[in-house]
């Protein structure tokens, strides 16, 4: 039986894809402070409380259970944060992912599936977006995950580090199951939003922007189901026991949903109208995130079965339904 650790298996992705990895027969290790993640959500493996910018701690975890690959999620990832914070984030994910992989090279552990955003692409030149389209940040957070990928290659091209990158698009949904689901605080992702602004009387969601050059004039993102993304990191963990080298992969459905396509879903499959205020568009929010999926599909066999946004919705309101 292989072994995996997972930094930051108590949070949201992390979580769900501890759970994949369980299903396929691994053993899951996590390793996570709990500042943003949850100790309930750590349901199949240890945890290891640690920081990943303690070398200290994040050296004795590799030396004690050698595990064949990390799956790397721990990171801060608000965009608005990082914008009057951005010294935690460079600290956080880029620092910290650097301090992992130095103690990853001592401890001879040579295999690493990351977790990274098409928030390193800023602003599209073209869409659908491929893995090759270029990578501009336009926010701390982008830059400190563009940063870490830019230290993955170094390492594989000076110490033979081999890895799987997997640029996510929107992550949505929950557990089928109810075991675990998506909890942040402060919650900022827009799906729990608009669930909160149709549950309870004290909500209302604000729409950022009316004017893009889209269908319905608010803006398209591509949401992929958190159940999806991790079954994507077992295949990239597959994908590594047989090839060498970094690859880096696009994880999204290849359509998008407007955000008034989206308050609609959640007001007809939850059978209460969300409340609705309408604001101006975000600085940099642009029209159209969509990605290319075909090189997922192609060389990991993935496909995202779970990602229609009714599948997505249903999900999400059977994990919230009962705690708001």
């Amino acid at each position: 039986m292989k072994t995996v650790l997972v930094t930051g298996g108590a949070g949201y992705v992390g979580s769900h894809c501890c759970k994949a990895f369980a299903r396929a027969g691994w053993t899951v290790v996590v390793f996570d402070n709990l500042s943003r993640g949850w100790r309930e959500a750590v349901k199949w493996g240890p945890l290891v409380e640690g920081d990943i910018t303690d070398a200290k701690q994040v050296g004795a975890a590799l030396d004690r259970y050698r595990p064949d690959v990390v799956a790397h999620f721990a990171a801060y990832a608000y965009v608005g944060e990082s914008l009057t914070r951005p010294e935690i984030y460079y600290r956080n994910n880029s620092f910290g992912t650097l301090v992992l992989l130095e103690k990853m090279q001592r401890a001879g552990v040579g295999k690493l599936i990351f977790s990274s955003t098409c928030a390193s692409y800023g602003i599209p030149v073209r869409t659908p977006i491929d893995e090759a389209h270029p990578q501009a940040p336009i926010n701390p957070y982008g830059w400190s995950k563009f940063m870490i990928e830019k230290m993955i290659e170094d390492f594989s091209r000076a110490h033979g580090l081999d890895a799987v990158m997997l640029r996510y698009f929107n992550a949505a949904g929950c557990d089928p199951d109810g075991e675990i689901g998506e909890r942040h605080e402060p919650e900022t992702h827009v799906i729990p939003l608009v669930i909160e602004a149709a549950l309870r009387q004290d909500r209302v969601f604000t729409v950022n922007g009316t004017g893009f050059d889209t269908r319905d004039g608010t803006a398209i993102r591509d949401y992929v189901h958190v159940c999806d993304l991790a079954d994507a990191h077992v295949l990239a963990a597959g994908k590594l026991a047989a090839e060498r080298g970094v690859h880096v992969y696009n994880l999204g459905t290849g359509s998008g949903t407007t955000v008034r396509e989206l308050v609609e879903a959640v007001g007809r499959i939850s059978g209460s109208k969300p409340r609705v205020a309408y604001g101006p568009a975000r600085p940099g929010d642009p029209p159209v995130l969509v990605a290319a999926r075909g090189k997922a599909e192609r060389e990991l066999g993935w496909a995202p079965r779970q990602s229609g946004m009714d599948r997505i919705v249903e999900t999400a309101l059977a994990w919230y339904r009962p705690r708001l």
